[in-house]
């Protein structure tokens, strides 16, 4: 069993930057993949970026070259750096954790986070 708890979210201007954090306990956190996923009002749950064990990294192709994740398995934290935010960047977004890397898809992944809201202002 592996917890996960979301936070860093909050209201920012379009441009603006947050730092999220996912933070686990439980089983041994870094033998996991870590995701970051959103879901936007009345929409599917998607896909943002993927962090291997090794530190390997997966971007979806709309947030390349704007967010950047990193693991500290000492202290058993991700993080997602989200730089150069855009209004269609509002969400809640989850961390969640799978045994493969990388994967894409929302029934891969194991453990759930319960989510922090990201607001960003036109």
């Amino acid at each position: 069993q592996v917890q996960l708890v979301e936070s860093g979210g909050g209201l920012v201007q379009a441009g603006g930057s947050l730092r999220l954090s996912c933070a686990a306990s439980g089983r041994t956190f870094s033998s996991y993949a870590v995701g970051w996923f959103r879901q936007a009002a009345g929409k599917e749950r998607e896909f943002v970026v993927a962090i291997g064990r090794s530190g390997g990294t997966y971007y979806a192709d709309s947030v390349k070259g704007r967010f950047t994740i990193s693991r500290d398995n000492a202290k058993n934290t991700v993080y997602l750096q989200m730089n150069m935010l855009k209004p269609e960047d509002t969400a809640v977004y989850y961390c969640a954790v799978a045994g493969w890397f990388p994967v894409t898809t929302v029934q891969t992944y194991d453990y759930w986070g319960q989510g922090t809201q990201v607001t960003v202002s036109s």
